[in-house]
């Protein structure tokens, strides 16, 4: 069993920045993938940015270049660092965590919303 638990959410200006960080526990953190993905409301859950274990990293094309997903293995932790934020990335954000041949896990969410 893997919980994770995101913090870092909050109302930010646009131009902004955020960090969120998505904390692991119950498992072996740094062999699975983690993923960023957020919901806008009305929307479906969109993926945002990917790292697997060994660093390897994509993004969305609509956050590219202004965000960046890392990971701390001795932390069990992962982080999206949010920049030059705009409204349209108002939404939950969701870490997850997932592998071959194993169920994925879903954090419970954190709110991100970008405002004047």
């Amino acid at each position: 069993q893997v919980q994770l638990v995101e913090s870092g959410g909050g109302l930010v200006q646009p131009g902004g920045s955020l960090r969120l960080s998505c904390a692991a526990s119950g498992t072996i953190f740094n062999t699975y993938v983690m993923g960023w993905y957020r919901q806008a409301p009305g929307k479906q859950r969109e993926w945002v940015a990917s790292i697997t274990s060994g660093g390897i990293t994509e993004y969305a094309d609509s956050v590219k270049g202004r965000f960046t997903i890392s990971r701390d293995n001795a932390k069990n932790t992962v982080y999206l660092q949010m920049n030059s934020l705009k409204p349209e990335d108002t939404a939950v954000y969701y870490c997850k965590a997932y592998g071959s041949y194993r169920p994925s896990y879903w954090g419970q969410g954190t709110q991100v919303t970008v405002s004047s």
